[in-house]
């Protein structure tokens, strides 16, 4: 071995030794060649810091995601994995084998050993799996509004419709829950809702309320309701210890991007919410996968960039990892790029002046070294291969390191719908989560109250034309009979009008005129 070899294999060898559990992501190679015994492997200590996996479409950053996944999960770590392209399924079952990936693993100089993984698949569309579901009111005022994308007077309002259903005991479930309330104060109950909450601007409710239906418009009303996700359902091991990938299947929704930055964001703030502050761990607790990343950030607000920042900088704390799977780093925000401690490029193309000015912006994320011109080396890697830099145990970052990475153990293909539906026969969430249910909350309350008010209202108006009908009668009357009696011309055609009128009422009633005189007649002694 050149003295150049055996110092970069001391290099390696040096800045991937660990004293705690590691998983092995590949072998380390020098002027394309895999040298023997340099392993590149990430503590799970640090797996809970973060990071990134990118290069450009067909370099391979699905398979990188497997392989960690698939190693996680023998460690007893569970994840949560976004398939979007489709591609992830067939991490459930093992691989069939190939000559090609015994070469390569004899190459990097570890076993090949086929394997499976516990997977539970999830669904936020009509894809099938168990249903992934939050209500209004764990979104919360601040964060529904962000999602919304509203300036501080709508978020008020939007404060307001939260603290009134609050206050009146409203459950606050879907959108159609949120909708009906926001017209109810600005409608039937202004006068209440002003009275205690203050006035309430038209013009920001009509903005809410199309921000509302553009929601709708991406099928998000699919998301809110009940029953609702516990994420601790995301945490488990099966019974051999291993941890269960969790796979939510999205290839409908791609063309959704607000459905899926507003079920990430509501995940992670309930992730942050209910898990415990656990410190150092040995292991993280959850590892989540975010599969095309910039369908995440590019649609987010400002507002929502600095809640997902902030989340991605304090959740570490509870144990879980978070990694951006994208494909170019500038695809992430730089305070989130900042936070992420392991780091995976995989090639990138330079066929535009472009392309060029952002592969050099991208080498300046990873370390400096002496075996690498980063710029030059990211545009030659083939697939398989990728540039690596992780956190050691004490935080600090390994030297770069031109990694040939492992096959996944697991299928690189997508299972079938028989094996699918296979896995979902033994699965406890799907009968836990896909039964249908549709509580009383604010919509139906608020509908009630309406059409009693309403009914109420009615009635009132009814009478009050009744009234108003029997004065007009009277009067009308009153005045008839006046005119008769008071006209001389008439008055003599008015008796005998009156009196032929009361022979033929009395005949009506079949009393006779001897009956009549003989009545009177008893009445005068």
């Amino acid at each position: 071995m050149s003295d150049r070899k055996e110092q970069f294999a001391n290099t390696i060898t040096g800045g991937y030794a660990f004293k705690g559990a590691s998983i092995i992501l590949g072998g380390a190679m020098l002027d394309g060649t895999c040298i023997p015994n340099t392993l590149v492997k990430v503590p799970l200590k640090t797996m809970n810091r973060h990071g990134l996996i990118a290069g450009a479409t067909g370099s391979g950053k699905t398979k990188t995601l497997q392989i960690i996944a698939e190693q996680l999960s023998k460690e007893g770590v569970p994840s949560l994995l976004m398939d979007i392209k489709g591609d992830l399924s067939g991490i459930a079952v093992p691989s069939a084998g190939h000559p090609k990936i015994d070469e390569r693993h004899e190459r990097i100089g570890i076993p090949f050993t086929p394997g499976g993984s516990p997977v539970e698949f999830l669904s936020l569309s009509q894809e099938k799996g168990a249903r992934l579901r939050a209500t209004v009111t764990e979104f919360g005022p601040v964060l529904f509004s962000k999602i919304l994308g509203l300036n501080d007077t709508q978020s008020g309002i939007v404060a307001v419709v939260f603290k009134y259903c609050d206050d009146n005991q409203l459950p606050l479930l879907d959108l159609n829950d949120f909708k009906q309330t926001l017209q109810y104060i600005t409608n039937e109950g202004k006068e209440e809702a002003e009275k205690i909450y203050g006035n309430i601007s038209s013009a920001s409710v009509g903005t809410i309320m199309r921000k509302i239906i553009e929601l709708e418009q991406q099928d998000a009303e699919r998301f809110f309701g009940e029953r609702s996700f516990d994420v601790d359902d995301l945490c488990r091991v099966d019974q051999n210890g291993r941890g269960i990938v969790s796979i939510i299947r999205l290839t409908d929704i791609q063309d959704r991007p607000k459905l899926f930055s507003t079920f990430m964001l509501q995940i992670l703030a309930e992730i942050y919410s209910n898990f415990p502050e656990e410190g150092d761990m040995d292991k993280p607790k959850l590892v989540i996968f975010i599969d095309e990343a910039h369908l995440v950030f590019e649609e987010a607000s400002s507002a929502l960039l600095d809640q997902i920042e902030v989340i991605v900088k304090l959740i570490r704390s509870k144990g879980v990892g978070l990694y951006f799977v994208t494909q170019n780093p500038a695809d992430v925000p730089d305070d989130v790029l900042g936070q992420l401690g392991l780091k995976i490029q995989h090639a990138l193309r330079a066929f535009t002046a472009k392309d060029r000015k952002a592969i050099k912006l991208a080498a300046q994320n990873y370390p400096l070294s002496d075996f690498y011109d980063v710029a030059q080396s990211v545009t030659e890697l083939g697939i398989g291969e990728a540039l690596v830099t992780v956190l050691n145990e004490k935080g600090i970052p390994t030297p770069l390191a031109h990694t040939m990475l492992r096959a996944p153990e697991s299928r690189m293909d997508v299972l079938t719908g028989q094996e699918i539906d296979n896995i979902l026969s033994r699965s406890n969430l799907l009968r836990k989560y896909n039964e249908a249910i549709d509580p009383k909350s604010a919509y139906e309350i608020l509908q009630e109250k309406i059409a009693a008010a309403h009914e109420d209202s009615l009635q009132e108006e009814m009478m009050e034309q009744q009234q108003r009908a029997q004065t007009v009668s009277r009067r009308q009357g009153k005045s008839t009979i006046e005119k008769i009696i008071s006209n001389p011309t008439t008055r003599q055609i008015g008796r005998t009008v009156a009196r032929e009128l009361t022979r033929g009422l009395l005949g009506v009633l079949g009393i006779s005129s001897s009956t009549r005189r003989s009545t009177t007649s008893r009445r005068k002694r």
